[in-house]
């Protein structure tokens, strides 16, 4: 059986690192991606050492052209690739209308089109060998409209929506594909905008281990979504069937009889 290859981005800290280190415990070879070299180079040694397996460091800020196009690059490439966690993401502070648009600019290039890309090429690849595994970190705030940054809860609803697409169209194909949706969690997001995430109710926060922990087990379990805080998985059906209701009504010739003249 062939081990099984993981590129994940994002990787230097947080949920992308802890990722890393969980599936590096599982006997997976890595692929680590982001800006920071030093500490990617510091993550690779570690895990080496605690769980001998291989892992290549390719430093590259998504947000720019030529590092996306050379990690899409090695997706294509490199047929020993088996996975692909979809992790970079950032956020800005501040709400939609107060945060700075450059920022807002740089974060939607990140979250949204860099994304896309390696989705795209990750899935390609692995069509073509009728094997392999893509997950795409995505966010409760998917599924919110009322609260923090707008355009940071639209780039997720768009991971969420693009994932869901992706099942169904890939839905023979062999692939694995999921859809992971975090709650507050408790990694470097927070500071990197000026916040504390122990600002917040202790309750609401969990720990990036038993985040990434669940995420496994949601993938082992074959889920095409997880969510991990949530018990009863009946909700999520519930939205669903509930969106599903509106479908067949969302596209007719004949406007609702409340905006007929009377």
């Amino acid at each position: 059986m062939t081990q099984q290859l993981a590129l994940i981005t994002g990787a230097s800290s947080g949920i992308g690192a802890t990722y890393a280190t969980q599936l590096a415990a599982r006997g997976s070879n890595l692929i680590l991606v982001a800006r920071d070299a030093a500490r990617l180079q510091q993550l690779a040694q570690s895990i080496r050492d605690a769980h001998g397996v291989e892992v290549k460091v390719l430093a590259a800020d998504l947000t720019q052209p030529d590092a996306l196009a050379r990690i899409d690059r090695e997706l294509q490439d490199n047929p020993q690739i088996t996975m692909l966690v979809n992790n970079a993401g950032m956020t800005v502070d501040g709400g939609f209308v107060t945060a700075d648009i450059a920022q807002t600019q740089t974060m939607l290039t990140l979250n949204v089109v860099a994304l896309t890309q390696l989705a795209y090429t990750a899935a390609q690849a692995f069509r073509s060998r009728g094997a392999g595994t893509i997950v795409n970190i995505a966010s409760v705030l998917a599924l919110v409209n009322e609260n923090a940054n707008g355009a940071y809860n639209a780039t997720k609803a768009y991971v969420l929506s693009l994932t869901r697409n992706m099942q169904r169209e890939l839905a023979d194909s062999g692939l694995r594909i999921q859809a992971v949706l975090p709650g507050l969690t408790r990694t470097e997001i927070f500071q990197r905008t000026g916040r504390s995430i122990d600002d917040l109710p202790a309750h609401m926060v969990m720990e990036v281990e038993d985040l990434v922990a669940a995420a496994l087990r949601g993938l082992d379990a074959g889920e095409p979504i997880t969510i991990p805080s949530v018990e009863d998985m009946g909700l999520w059906q519930t939205f669903e069937q509930s969106r599903s209701a509106i479908l067949p009504f969302i596209s007719l010739s004949q406007p609702a009889s409340r905006y007929r003249q009377q």
